[in-house]
């Protein structure tokens, strides 16, 4: 009995998620002056050392047949990786994909990233490149309800606090839970000129200030 067709099936996603929002998408970032989180990854760690987790978690399309039509992988990308040969974990949103929105990826990557980070006592470089979520229209619409104020894996990040150093870089458009977890770290950046932090984005502040211009009339 022979695995090749089954192996072929997972280099085949494998290449799938490596073009992660699609060919336009990458060259919109990569217009707004940006890299993809596949190009800050590599230019980060030590060449060769990265072992993505999760590479194959997203949505497929399937024909009639069963077989793989197209594929949308998770915008949550993370693993173990080397930095100046320090062991690290690393990881960070792509934005080619829903802009890196939270409520679009994978929950359960986020939480073993900062799990795994945690109980291997790693520092956790973030590259974080992605808009809020939980309380997001999107979310509300799918779910029927919204995961805020309760946010799952919360006392994971701040108790790796503890353990061992947390590096966040603002990278982008940062809103909400994004700029949460810049903020939960014991050190931050942020790219001037192409980056931004807010608390929430721009539709629901004027969504905001529009309910409080009614209540005042």
């Amino acid at each position: 009995m022979s695995w090749d067709k089954e192996i072929d099936e997972l280099h085949h996603r494998g290449t799938l998620a490596e073009a992660m929002g699609g060919a336009d998408k990458v060259a919109r970032q990569h217009e707004f002056g940006k890299l993809t989180i596949r190009e800050r990854v590599d230019a980060i760690v030590d060449p060769g050392s990265f072992h993505e987790v999760g590479k194959l978690a997203g949505v497929g399309q399937y024909d009639n047949d069963g077989n793989l039509v197209s594929f949308t992988p998770s915008n949550y990308i993370f693993g173990t990786a080397e930095i100046d040969g320090r062991a690290v974990m690393i990881s960070g949103d792509d934005f080619t994909v829903r802009g890196g929105s939270a409520d679009a990826s994978i929950g359960a990557k986020r939480m073993q990233a900062e799990g795994l980070a945690l109980e291997l006592g790693l520092p956790h470089i973030r590259l974080v490149d992605g808009m809020g979520g939980g309380g997001s229209v999107k979310t509300i619409e799918t779910a029927g309800r919204t995961y805020i104020p309760q946010i799952a894996g919360w006392d994971t990040i701040v108790g790796h606090l503890g353990v061992a150093p947390s590096v966040s870089l603002a990278l982008g458009s940062v809103a909400g839970i994004g700029a949460a977890r810049v903020t939960t770290s014991h050190y931050s950046v942020i790219v001037k000129d192409t980056a931004q932090m807010m608390i929430a984005g721009p539709a629901l502040v004027d969504w905001a200030s529009l309910g409080m211009l009614a209540r005042k009339n």
